[in-house]
């Protein structure tokens, strides 16, 4: 098993320990935000591990040996908070003046305390009324995409690997940025608008956590692939069953449900530090 370490604080003291720890021979150099380090006793040092690099601001990985990036041929991602550094429901809620009683139910949904669903639709029935502009406007002037986010989709792409966005929030978004990046799917909840008003429903089935996995799990068969052959990447509660559908799993600046099933989390690093992992 090898370990990975990623971050801006990688000095040689740290190289040094962390070698000793797991014992390897000589770290290898990723590129200069990373290190590998060959481990046997990963049962044994784990914890200790996690001390130094939380100490350091860094993030780090128990990566199979000799697991490539060229290996996976899907790559399922979250949205909001995610690939993006907003909820856009939150920032439509702020048009419409609701924005602290929005947000609130969806931070209460992302760490799991409600049941998406019913999160969803009450956080949507307080958006009735908004001109649908507002949502041309929380794209132009408050959307941007999470630091590493166009390169990893550029390194994917490159490696041969399909690209999913898959997001419990509104296709407005995710057609947007399916454009933008050049995503293979993308998949979202619908808003109802009527005479160019959001009427505080939706459309069509709803993308929960459970939904996430089934569309992850039903792309994945349709390429013919293996669960192995998966990578996802999340933030909250409703990102819990893909993560467990697929084959390797990232939790970025997770809640604490997440935090607990995913294979790692990014904490520090960008999004670029996915492609990172399988250097």
């Amino acid at each position: 098993m090898n370990l990975v370490v990623q971050g801006d604080a990688l000095d040689p003291a740290t190289l040094r320990l962390l070698k000793t720890l797991t014992g390897a021979e000589t770290p290898e150099p990723i590129d200069a935000h990373a290190y590998r380090f060959s481990a046997k006793n990963r049962e044994q040092i784990t914890a200790e591990i996690a001390a130094i690099c939380t100490a350091q601001k860094l993030d780090w990985a128990w990566v199979p040996e000799g697991r490539k990036l060229s290996g996976f041929g899907l790559f399922v991602t979250d949205m909001d908070s995610t690939l993006i550094n907003i909820e856009c429901i939150d920032e439509i809620a702020d048009m419409r003046g609701v924005k602290p009683e929005v947000a609130a139910i969806t931070e209460s949904a992302m760490r799991g305390e409600i049941d998406y669903r019913t999160s969803l639709a009450q956080r949507v029935s307080l958006l009735a009324g908004l001109p649908e502009k507002a949502l041309a406007e929380v794209y132009a002037k408050r959307l941007r995409l999470n630091p590493g986010a166009e390169s990893l989709i550029a390194s994917l792409k490159a490696a041969g690997i399909r690209t999913a966005l898959v997001s419990g929030g509104f296709t407005y978004f995710t057609e947007h940025i399916q454009r933008e990046l050049g995503f293979d799917y993308a998949w979202a909840n619908e808003l109802e608008v009527v005479n160019g008003y959001l009427t505080g429903r939706t459309l069509g089935p709803i993308i929960d956590g459970s939904a996430k996995a089934d569309r992850l799990v039903a792309t994945r068969n349709a390429l013919g692939l293996s669960k192995e052959q998966v990578i996802c990447c999340g933030d909250g509660a409703n990102d819990i069953p893909m993560s467990r559908a697929a084959g390797f799993s990232i939790a970025y600046r997770p809640k604490p449900a997440l935090r607990e099933v995913a294979h790692c989390c990014f904490d520090y690093v960008g999004l670029e530090g996915i492609a990172r992992l399988f250097g």
